[in-house]
């Protein structure tokens, strides 16, 4: 019996609610949403390409370039001890710090568990819009998919420098000599203090234009995806600053000179930040 691939896709969604959920509950870990969100977009597209018999040269690309995705997101994952014992994220627990325990387990079911897991839905939804409208690959398919992978190399180096950075910052400490800077700001972070945020964003949005031109109009309900991913990452951000700068006062004047999100030139801050050759 032909079962509709939207259809398979919220069947997966409902399984991946009730497990992160139980198993947020039983291991007292909140980061189980985080555990699957490299892979679960992933499934969501390949069973649109699938459903088109892997025949669709759009939605094969589709599938390959957030498989791409996927894969260099739970290498730099899995190499922080995300997957391990205890890996939770340190923003769950510093929120927990500051919630009541009623509703932060009101705020894992309803945000963590159900919010984020149908995000992760939204954001594959474009290969839904090219499954419904399959039409040949062109040109713009072939142009998205060289700023799709532009996008992903970027946070690939941008994730790289970042972990240079930490694993130089931890041999420091190790030596009982005070890092500096004590957080990372040279690089892509030089541009941005949220470089890998602007290309993990930008990839989604490429995505829906995948869609967009598969329908062959930019006017498609599926940009919900996107547009809420990047709503969650403006909090995210928010709520990540807030404890760089309780943990280090000097953050403050990079946030002067460097901007949020989208990597721009540094402006005239309070001096050129000190730059260890290992953070490079």
């Amino acid at each position: 019996m032909h079962v509709e691939p939207f259809i398979v896709c919220l069947w997966i969604l409902a399984a991946a609610c009730l497990a992160t959920w139980v198993l947020s509950l039983i291991t007292n870990e909140h980061s189980w949403v985080d555990r699957i969100w490299s892979i679960v977009p992933v499934v969501y597209v390949w069973v649109f390409a699938g459903a088109a018999g892997l025949a669709d040269a759009r939605l094969d690309l589709m599938a390959i370039l957030v498989t791409l995705w996927g894969a260099r997101l739970t290498f730099n994952f899995a190499r922080k001890g995300g997957y391990a014992p205890g890996g939770e994220d340190y923003r769950w627990v510093v929120l927990r710090g500051r919630m009541g325990a009623g509703a932060f387990q009101v705020f894992n079911l309803f945000f963590i568990v159900i919010y984020q897991n149908i995000l992760l839905l939204l954001i594959a939804l474009p290969a839904w819009a090219a499954f419904q409208h399959r039409t040949p690959l062109n040109a713009l398919d072939v142009i998205l998919a060289a700023v799709f992978l532009f996008f992903l190399t970027g946070e690939t180096i941008a994730d790289q420098q970042q972990w240079n950075f930490h694993r130089w910052k931890k041999l420091e400490v190790a030596a009982g000599r005070e890092p500096s800077p004590r957080f990372l700001q040279s690089g892509l972070f030089r541009f941005s203090r949220h470089p890998n945020f602007f290309f993990e964003q930008a990839q989604w949005w490429v995505l829906f234009l995948f869609g967009c031109v598969a329908a062959g109009s930019l006017l498609q309900w599926t940009v919900i995806g996107p547009l809420l991913l990047t709503g969650l990452f403006i909090g995210s951000t928010v709520f990540t600053e807030s404890i760089s700068r309780s943990r280090y006062p000097e953050y403050a004047e990079y946030q002067a000179r460097t901007s949020p999100v989208i990597p721009w030139f540094p402006g005239r801050g309070a001096g050129a930040a000190r730059v260890s050759p290992e953070s490079r």
